[in-house]
């Protein structure tokens, strides 16, 4: 079975250190502050200027004024900080940042992430992306495998206008876990019930097997 979205950010929440410093970017990533594992303290960061981003509000927490980048109401943890947008992209801008994790519609072989524009629709604009992308020091996307016509999103080279060259580490999608290396996809992990072979042939670009590819397991 394909990882839901919430399963998808429980596993990117495995990748979480302590001490680290993480931005979360819009849909999928924003999830993970609910999965961030006992044990390990990390500080979360809205590039809308909040770092120290908790879970996402009960009923009976939510304020209209504390949201996140996605306009959606958060919860702010203890220690947390409040400032304005362009401290905040200073911080992103110096790689203070140790972790980005967002979303994209294409990555490719090599690294590249295409994530902010498809022509001839409609543009809301760049975002923090680019930023994010050349300031932080690791990088995970997270996304679906294949398109809805069933086309696959993990390619040999993007079609679509970049956002980043050569800046993804790892690709955590519905169906895998991947990380990307010396030009190639490499499948470390699958999801439970999927097979490599329904992996192979949902990845256009150049992907290495090696070994026993275990399924992933949530703690």
């Amino acid at each position: 079975m394909a990882l839901t979205r919430e399963q998808i950010a429980k596993r990117v929440a495995m990748e979480l250190e302590d001490g680290y410093y993480v931005n979360l970017g819009i849909g999928i990533p924003t999830l993970v502050a609910n999965y961030v594992p006992d044990g390990i303290e990390v500080m979360l960061q809205s590039e809308n200027g909040l770092l120290g981003m908790g879970p996402y509000p009960v009923a009976s927490e939510v304020d209209a004024d504390m949201i996140n980048a996605g306009k959606e109401t958060v919860t702010a943890a203890k220690g947390a900080a409040i400032f304005n947008s362009a401290d905040s992209f200073a911080m992103i801008r110096g790689g203070h940042v140790d972790l980005t994790v967002l979303g994209a519609f294409e990555v490719d072989q090599n690294g590249n992430i295409a994530s902010w524009m498809i022509p001839k629709k409609l543009v809301k604009g760049m975002g923090g992306a680019m930023d994010l992308v050349a300031g932080a020091k690791n990088i995970i996307c997270t996304m679906t495998h294949a398109n809805k016509q069933g086309e696959s999103k993990l390619l040999s080279e993007c079609s679509l206008p970049l956002t980043g060259v050569g800046c993804i580490n790892k690709v955590i999608t519905d169906l895998a876990l991947l990380e990307i290396k010396d030009g190639a996809f490499h499948l470390l992990e699958r999801a439970p019930g999927v097979s490599v072979d329904e992996i192979i042939a949902k990845t256009q670009g150049k992907l290495l097997v090696t070994g026993d590819i275990p399924e992933m397991q949530f703690k």
